[in-house]
């Protein structure tokens, strides 16, 4: 494999380009999948505008909106890279209310959030309708490996030493729960599109050689 650098704006068109570029009869689902420390939160906000003016309907939803209440992320400690992996997210959760919903004949209704996860409580949120053709835009970690359905998935990889920089040293027990991910669920293979964002304002796009 081989980057190719390009600035934030051009990745931006490059993902779009990629969205906008599928037929408008049915939904697309995107991920924009990337550690806490790649803000793939920043990308997906971007993606928004572009799509809307090129007559996309679009949705945001964050993962991190569908972790797990408290008593079972912390249920084997606070600090547990491998509970992180494996039991934060609620993977039922956010392919019933979110990823199933745009299967072709659902019903097109998404729950933008599910779990306050600061607070510990249901957002009680309300449904958004997503029009035929439209897009939803989800942002997380360690979305791969788990059976959840996308059109696209971009995955914001770093080394392993920029990772370690930019993850604030209270996060830093969540580093072996990346490295494992990145063994196991292989994202560099199997994502759609690789950014490679060890510097966020100069990322490059990784191409396969």
């Amino acid at each position: 494999m081989r980057a190719r650098a390009i600035t934030p704006e051009r990745a931006v068109e490059e993902v779009c380009g990629r969205i906008d570029g599928a037929p408008r009869e049915a939904w697309r689902r995107v991920a924009v999948d990337g550690a806490p420390a790649a803000e793939p939160w920043v990308l997906a906000d971007a993606l928004v505008g572009p799509l809307r003016a090129a007559g996309r309907d679009v949705v945001r939803v964050s993962a991190r909106d569908f972790l797990r209440p408290a008593s079972l992320r912390y249920e084997f400690g606070r600090e547990d890279p491998d509970v992180y992996y494996d039991e934060w997210l609620d993977v039922g959760g956010l392919m019933r209310e979110v990823l199933a919903p745009l299967e072709p004949g659902g019903t097109g209704k998404v729950l933008p959030s599910l779990w306050d996860s600061e607070r510990d409580r249901a957002t009680r949120a309300r449904y958004t309708a997503v029009r035929p053709g439209g897009v939803l835009l989800l942002d997380g970690a360690l979305l791969l490996g788990r059976g959840l359905p996308f059109e696209l998935v971009v995955h914001l990889t770093m080394s392993p030493a920029a990772l370690a920089r930019r993850t604030p040293d209270e996060e830093a027990w969540t580093l072996p729960a990346f490295a494992r991910y990145d063994r196991e669920a292989e994202p560099l293979r199997t994502a759609d599109v690789v950014l490679k964002t060890d510097d966020p304002r100069r990322p490059a796009l990784v191409e396969s050689v």
